[in-house]
């Protein structure tokens, strides 16, 4: 994990296209904006959990493989439609 430390009003590049800004800072809690693509889905990880434990799906590697190792089953394709039909409405 890479940990940096930022300031309000200064931000963090994930790639060329996702950028990550303190907005503010307020004792325990920092305010962030995310600005990306729309194909790209943004969820706070409660969210996105909580859409996986819905369509029973697994987590998959850039390689089209399950994180332990097995090749990702259809489910997968599931968890992208509604990651992104969430995305949309959002």
């Amino acid at each position: 994990m890479l940990v940096l430390t930022r300031k309000s009003n200064q931000s963090i590049m994930i790639g060329d296209e996702i950028e990550v800004s303190v907005l503010s800072v307020m004792g325990e809690k920092v305010r962030i904006g995310i600005q990306a693509p729309q194909r790209v889905p943004v969820f706070r990880k409660e969210i996105y959990l909580e859409i996986h434990r819905e369509t029973g799906a697994v987590a998959v590697r850039h390689d089209g493989h399950a994180a332990d190792g097995r090749v990702a089953d259809g489910r997968v394709a599931d968890v992208d439609r509604s990651l992104r039909k969430l995305g949309e409405n959002a």
